[in-house]
């Protein structure tokens, strides 16, 4: 399937990689540095359920519409 190089609409695991950077944000503490960082990202990662990402996999339908309809033009996604 093709898409635009600059379309990161079309990628679930963009999307998936959106929701652990929102779930690493909101840790608190928040990480101190590098090394913690690594661990938060890892621990956050290992928490996303198989059933969330398959749910982002399967919406790909509905964005390709969004997608289609929007002409090329800005999407809420």
């Amino acid at each position: 399937m093709e898409w635009l190089a600059r379309s990161p609409d079309m990628n679930p695991i963009e999307h998936v990689l959106d929701l652990l950077k929102r779930k690493v944000k909101s840790r608190i503490p928040a990480p101190a540095n590098v090394g913690e960082l690594r661990i938060t990202v890892v621990e956050e990662w290992r928490r996303l359920s198989q059933e969330t990402i398959d749910s982002t996999i399967l919406s790909m339908p509905r964005w390709v519409e969004t997608l289609i309809r929007a002409r090329r033009g800005n999407t809420p996604y």
